[in-house]
């Protein structure tokens, strides 16, 4: 840890507190929204349909403005679409906690939402461009503390919720307001991108917005890594269900699953750094986010492969089943996310030209976020099929394959030359 702190301190101010912000950004955020539906349903008792419609217009809230957060971003500055961020989380959460009419409960969520679009594609835009050549390592370092808020938030969430989901949200909304502060008087403002043409005569929304439809190698690009995101959200998804189907809903199941989610975080918080250093020593960017790919793909190998084994009655053989290949598996897919993510993020800043930053990544995120959604329905039915039908492997076929696909992909666009700077970099003027 001494050496990742080191790395840190050797970046600028701002990066370094980009990083700590986006920590507890993570902290705060996963400390309340873990144990969001079970306030709902239990203490408030609402319907099942209820929850799901609060649940969905914080997601819907949030995917669905991302770009026009990036937009705000670029066109306005970063600094103040990161502090309206916090501040509108800060009173989205202290509302989930104080409210319990439907219309307070879905204005609390979206604002929730809402706050994650302002401030993801500007801290994300501000820390490719303070970190300068340095960016595939900075992104590495950003992964490390958010996978560190991801992993500390909901421990600490346990241990509040078990006092009163209420004061969880008071806390969460009291850290969001802090670091609105920090940002205010911390965080250098930056100047902003707004997408001037030669001479300075600014662009519309609308023409920016064309320009970035009309950039194909970055559309390709984005549809491609979807899969990168559908294959990783199995660790709350279908990797919980598989050690819930076999292990069942106790103790033992409830302790398998915080396993998941602890070598998940842990792994990447550990080896963050180190498998980024070694992929750029060895690799060019695409071919680094090939094998990242391929690897998320691969990971679920070790779920196909036990469904070939016998189901044992009960016993350590039950547990050991249940338990080892989903843990493999969410290994595996934090390997593969170490390798892709910091290469990911910089290829967006690549091919966007270094132009329009904030606003590329927030149309990225919307669609991953749109694919995330498709990916987790067809998911869903193919475990619903699977168990009807008494074929275990479907699921975990479907998935390495569409692992494969993305990472084939990938190997297509990189071999054509599509994912270098579209646009080349201007030479000094000669006299």
């Amino acid at each position: 840890m001494k050496g990742l702190f080191t790395q840190v301190r050797s970046y600028e101010r701002s990066v370094q507190l980009l990083m700590v912000n986006q920590f507890t950004i993570n902290l705060g955020f996963y400390m309340l929204m873990p144990y969001l539906a079970a306030h709902l349903s239990g203490t408030l008792g609402l319907a099942g349909w209820v929850v799901g419609l609060v649940l969905g217009v914080r997601n819907f809230s949030q995917q669905g403005m991302f770009l026009v957060g990036g937009t705000l971003a670029d066109r306005l500055s970063y600094k103040p679409m990161i502090v309206a961020g916090c501040v509108l989380r800060t009173v989205g959460f202290a509302t989930l906690g104080l409210v319990d009419s439907l219309a307070a409960l879905l204005a609390a969520s979206a604002a929730t939402g809402l706050a994650g679009a302002l401030f993801n594609p500007a801290v994300r835009a501000y820390l490719a461009a303070d970190a300068g050549e340095r960016r595939v390592e900075a992104f590495a370092l950003f992964n490390v503390f958010y996978q560190a808020g991801i992993l500390l938030g909901p421990l600490a969430g346990m241990v509040l919720t078990g006092v009163d989901f209420r004061v969880t949200c008071l806390v969460s909304a009291g850290i969001f307001g802090l670091l609105s502060i920090v940002q205010i008087r911390a965080l250098p403002a930056r100047r902003k991108d707004g997408g001037q043409e030669r001479g300075g005569t600014r662009e519309s929304v609308l023409a920016q917005w064309r320009g970035i439809l009309a950039n194909r190698p970055f559309l390709l690009f984005s549809a491609a890594m979807i899969g990168s995101y559908v294959l990783t959200f199995q660790v709350y998804l279908s990797l919980p269900l598989e050690v819930r189907r076999l292990g069942g809903d106790g103790e033992f199941g409830t302790a398998a699953v915080a396993v998941l989610f602890a070598v998940s975080g842990l792994s990447t918080i550990l080896g963050q750094t180190r498998v980024t250093a070694w992929c750029k020593a060895r690799y060019e960017p695409g071919q680094a986010l090939v094998r990242g790919l391929a690897a998320t793909g691969l990971a679920f190998v070790p779920l196909l492969l036990a469904t070939a084994v016998p189901v044992p009655e009960s016993g350590a053989g039950l547990w050991l089943l249940a338990a080892l290949p989903p843990t493999l598996a969410a290994l595996l897919l934090a390997v593969g996310t170490m390798i892709t993510y910091p290469f990911e993020m910089d290829t967006i800043v690549r091919l966007s030209g270094d132009r329009l930053v904030a606003t590329h990544y927030g149309l990225y995120n919307t669609i991953c976020g749109v694919g995330i959604t498709l990916g987790n329905l067809l998911t869903g039915a193919a475990l619903d099929a699977a168990r009807a039908a008494g074929m275990p492997a479907l699921p975990w076929i479907a998935l390495t394959a569409l692992g494969l696909a993305c990472a084939a992909a990938l190997y297509g666009l990189h071999a054509a030359g599509r994912l270098r700077d579209p646009v080349p970099k201007q030479q000094p003027a000669t006299v």
